[in-house]
């Protein structure tokens, strides 16, 4: 059984608050936060380089808002004055500035092969962590929720940008009506989210650092009714906190890179599960998308066939173990 100390319940091994650092501890109080509040931490998140070296009446300068505001934000985070807040700001940049010298040393003295052996095995060690601990209810709901949705946008950005575009991709070639939000702008994210409501399902793809821009989104959704499902990497999460459908996946960092196979692997799994959910309506669009390729030429005939017909075949009766 699962020690208490540290280990959460599905297994994962989740920070010790006294360890956590600091944008995962700005990330968690996010939601009680007030408006200005709110303000302050996503701007320190998404511009931390050059917060760092801003001072208290700086950055609400920066903001539009007052000195004194700045101050009790470090204080709501526990933290006894700016300045201290502003050095574990610098501590947590520090750290990730460090980070290709800490694996430049992991790694020093070390052949191609070697690199290659350990970041493959890295990965593997991830799937097989999803696996045991991934909670089968929950992927059931999120392709029950992908399927009847009247609109799916999905988001995700930074280095979760590609697993959102792969997921949109796919998702629009089995449904229609699927929507993937990209911008660099908070008030462009919330003019694509403005018509969201209750029929409509959202999936937001983030890991540390958590993204403040997906986290508002899934808050402005939440609000809409709309449901949310998330891609994350454990139950402490943030972007958990406005989802009842929670698909978790490895992604700590091995290198200087985050890596992203284990939930790129979950996103597959979720493809496959929404076509032998729905195998006619997979097979209609899929169909329709087949024509269109071959009636306007968009490829040569020397292309893969895209439709695979044993994906979409059940079973009979004598077949592949089924009971005679």
């Amino acid at each position: 059984m699962a020690e208490q100390n540290g280990i959460g319940i599905t297994g994962y091994q989740t920070p010790q608050p006294e360890k956590r650092d600091l944008i995962s501890i700005m990330n968690e109080k996010y939601p009680r936060m007030s408006k200005n509040h709110k303000k302050i931490a996503a701007y320190i998140e998404e511009h931390y380089e050059t917060a760092v070296f801003m001072t208290a009446a700086n950055l609400g300068r920066q903001l539009g808002i007052s000195e004194s505001t700045v101050v009790r934000f470090a204080s709501g985070l526990g933290f006894d004055g700016y300045p201290k807040f502003q050095k574990e700001l610098e501590r947590w940049v520090q750290g990730k500035w460090n980070n290709v010298q800490r694996i430049g040393a992991q790694f020093r003295g070390s052949s191609q092969s070697e690199i290659l052996d350990a970041v493959l095995r890295s990965d593997m060690d991830k799937i097989a962590d999803t696996i045991q601990n991934l909670d089968e209810k929950a992927f059931s709901t999120a392709v029950d929720i992908l399927l009847s949705a009247k609109h799916v946008y999905v988001l995700g950005l930074r280095t979760c940008e590609p697993l959102a575009n792969f997921l949109a991709f796919y998702l629009s070639q089995i449904r229609g009506d699927v929507i993937q939000l990209r911008t660099t702008s908070m008030s462009e994210l919330f003019e694509q989210l403005i018509h969201i409501d209750g029929e409509d399902a959202i999936v937001g793809i983030s890991f540390p650092r958590y993204s403040m821009r997906t986290l508002k989104a899934l808050e402005f959704a939440n609000d809409k009714n709309a449901k949310v499902i998330t891609l994350t990497d454990n139950i402490h999460s943030p972007m958990n906190l406005y989802s009842s459908c929670n698909l978790l996946a490895r992604s700590d960092m091995f290198s200087i890179v985050d890596s992203l196979v284990a939930p790129l692997s979950v996103i597959n799994a979720l493809i496959v599960a929404l076509c032998v959910k729905d195998p006619e309506g997979a097979r209609k669009n899929l169909e329709a998308i087949e024509y269109a390729w071959t009636n306007y030429q968009v490829y040569q005939h020397d292309e893969l066939n895209f439709l695979d017909d044993d994906l979409f075949e059940v079973p009979q009766d004598g077949e592949n173990g089924a009971p005679e």
